[in-house]
């Protein structure tokens, strides 16, 4: 049932938060492997893209990838906040004193999260080609020609296979290591704080709407460099054999961009990641602590 609940949690804050992931992974794809003022910026911020995309593609692009989002988030988040909560419940993460162990937290955490990203990986690099497809005037990245998930899926099947489907999985795991491990790990602990030192009332919801919160801010800020050179690992063209043309791996893709945009080429995007992943943070791990809640108190 944790599992359930994960997934059902994660899928509810996905609505709320897929055109802002959407705006997030163009601009990401910006000015890719391009030094600063020689591309031209279709889009300049968070609120210039959203009303250039709604102009240009349509107020529907806004959701584009919504189908793979959503089960993207159930499979990921169902697997990583369902074997985290496994894992709480089970008291692996206190110590013999009851009191929460951030190290523990921070590797369980981490754990989950390559678990549910590995399995969901082929959905999430079809929701990346899927949301950065534009417009040839606004268009960022390289651009796939997908006519929907399914179709998506099939033909990257058939033309590489099973190792095609999971192209990119093995460099995206670090953000997700890094991020997983952050949010669940500053949640828990925010929350413990909160409790012991008696700032809100124990029971209450806003307890965890506050963890939430502080959760969001410390997962955009640890996560976005690795989120940035993610999405463009997913994003490259391919040659015939499914290998990507333009990186090798997280490592060059990291050593590429730093080279070629700077430091802040490795935050692109942070004003729409922490839109995105702040509400996203909160209103996933708020959700899923009430359903948790909920739940146990009416199977004692």
């Amino acid at each position: 049932m944790d599992f359930l609940m994960s997934g059902l949690a994660a899928c509810g804050a996905c609505l709320f938060t897929n055109p802002l992931e959407v705006v997030k992974t163009r601009m990401q794809l910006q000015g890719e492997l391009q030094a600063p003022g020689t591309y031209q910026r279709h889009y300049r911020n968070v609120f210039h893209a959203f009303i250039t995309i709604g102009r240009v593609d349509g107020l529907a692009a806004l959701q584009k990838g919504l189908a793979p989002a959503l089960l993207y988030q159930f499979l990921m988040n169902g697997i990583r906040l369902g074997t985290y909560g496994l894992a709480e419940a089970g008291g692996y993460l206190h110590t013999a004193e009851g009191t929460l162990s951030p190290p523990r937290s921070a590797a369980a955490g981490a754990l989950a999260g390559v678990m549910g990203a590995y399995l969901g990986s082929p959905i999430y690099m079809v929701k990346t080609h899927l949301q950065a497809q534009a417009a040839s005037e606004i268009a960022v990245g390289h651009q796939y020609k997908h006519q929907g998930m399914f179709q998506a899926l099939s033909e990257i099947g058939q033309k590489h296979g099973l190792v095609g489907l999971w192209r990119g999985a093995l460099g995206g795991l670090p953000r997700v290591i890094i991020g997983s491990s952050t949010q669940l790990c500053t949640f828990s602990s925010t929350k413990d704080l909160i409790t012991q030192w008696e700032i809100l009332p124990p029971q209450s919801w806003k307890v965890a709407l506050a963890a939430a919160m502080v959760s969001g801010i410390a997962v955009v800020l640890a996560m976005t460099p690795f989120d940035v050179v993610s999405t463009r690992l997913y994003n490259q063209p391919t040659d015939s054999q499914g290998k990507g043309l333009m990186y090798r791996g997280m490592l060059d893709a990291l050593r590429q961009t730093a080279r070629t945009e700077g430091i802040f080429g490795m935050y692109k995007g942070i004003g729409a990641s922490y839109f995105r992943l702040g509400p996203h943070t909160i209103l996933s791990l708020f959700f899923w602590d009430q359903l948790r809640t909920l739940y146990h108190t009416y199977t004692k």
